[in-house]
């Protein structure tokens, strides 16, 4: 893996306006970098920001405020032709593969529509590229054919998969990709993306809410809670040596495949209200859920920072220095 940086996003921001006067804080004051050839995981339960974080890295949504740089450019100053040349560089793999694929098009025609509108092949060489794609993703060419409501969930994702690759991006978007399947396939789609990682050099932002499944998958592992990044460490080290409460609660709740430990460890559970997303308060946005509050979470929201080597995290109880 690669230290050179792909994606670089600095204090990025997106609000959206619900109603006529309020302003719901979706993503407020993320940072973060993805290097190339790196999966970073991105956690945290439903409603914490971590999709819209996604769509706006890939520019599917315009930024409040921050910046994201791809390659060093600034996505969000792009237009025209150079906006169309990034979307061929940065694409994105949705939750739902029951719901993003058009029922009326065929699965070649699926594929082959980005191919189409980046012009970058045609006739045969276009038809072999949706062929190799199938092949690539684990289903056959006689597939090309047939319509999306002829397969299983799987097998749908599988198409979403090769619809992303048909492009030949560096950036991939992975929103969360297993959450809609069954179990026993969501492994198989794991391990897909991981290969194709390996053969093709891609760099992942890895969305999902199973954390043994990040946990295989991530080279790194961001949290989030109410549009805001609490920490972000090495896989290992996350989950080894979790340092926010509120992850040291989220890993507690991972089961243990050993009845034994399983009986004896202590679960983490959490009490009290999540904060309004709308109205979140000066201070901690984890404050009225910690069993560490202080007077200073009330007041004042945490600085994320760097408390370790490679370990950020935004809590007063770490942020002594």
């Amino acid at each position: 893996m690669s230290t050179e940086k792909l994606i670089e996003v600095k204090n990025l921001k997106k609000y959206f306006n619900v109603g006529r006067t309020q302003t719901l804080k979706a993503v407020d004051d993320v940072s973060f970098t993805i290097n190339k050839g790196e999966t970073l995981g991105l956690v945290g339960e439903s409603g914490c920001g971590k999709t819209t974080c996604g769509r706006t890295v890939l520019g599917l949504y315009s930024a409040t405020a921050g910046e994201v740089f791809f390659e060093g450019i600034d996505i969000q100053k792009l237009t025209g032709e150079k906006k169309r040349a990034f979307t061929r560089k940065a694409q994105i793999i949705f939750q739902d593969p029951y719901a993003s694929l058009n029922p009326r098009m065929t699965v070649g025609d699926i594929i082959g529509e980005g191919i189409g509108v980046h012009k970058l092949y045609s006739g045969k060489e276009k038809m072999d590229r949706i062929y190799r794609l199938l092949e690539l993703v684990g289903l056959n060419k006689e597939h090309a054919s047939r319509f999306p409501h002829e397969f299983s969930g799987g097998q749908r994702q599988r198409i979403g998969i090769a619809r992303a690759l048909a492009i030949e991006p560096k950036f991939i978007v992975c929103d969360e990709p297993i959450s809609a399947l069954d179990v026993s396939i969501q492994a198989q789609i794991v391990n897909l993306l991981i290969n194709l990682q390996q053969e093709l050099g891609l760099t992942y932002l890895f969305i999902a809410h199973d954390l043994s499944m990040v946990k295989h998958i991530s080279d790194r592992v961001g949290v989030m809670y109410l549009g805001k990044m609490v920490e972000l460490a090495p896989s290992s080290k996350l989950y080894d040596s979790p340092l926010h409460p509120y992850t040291q609660a989220l890993l507690s709740a991972i089961p243990i495949p050993d009845p034994i430990i399983e009986r004896e460890r202590q679960r983490i559970m959490l009490e009290g209200e999540i904060s309004s997303p709308i109205n979140p308060g000066a201070g901690c946005r984890f404050a009225s859920r910690c069993r560490f509050v202080t007077d200073k979470c009330m007041q004042e929201d945490p600085v994320f920072r760097e408390v370790e080597k490679d370990h950020f995290v935004a809590c007063h109880l770490l942020n002594k220095a």
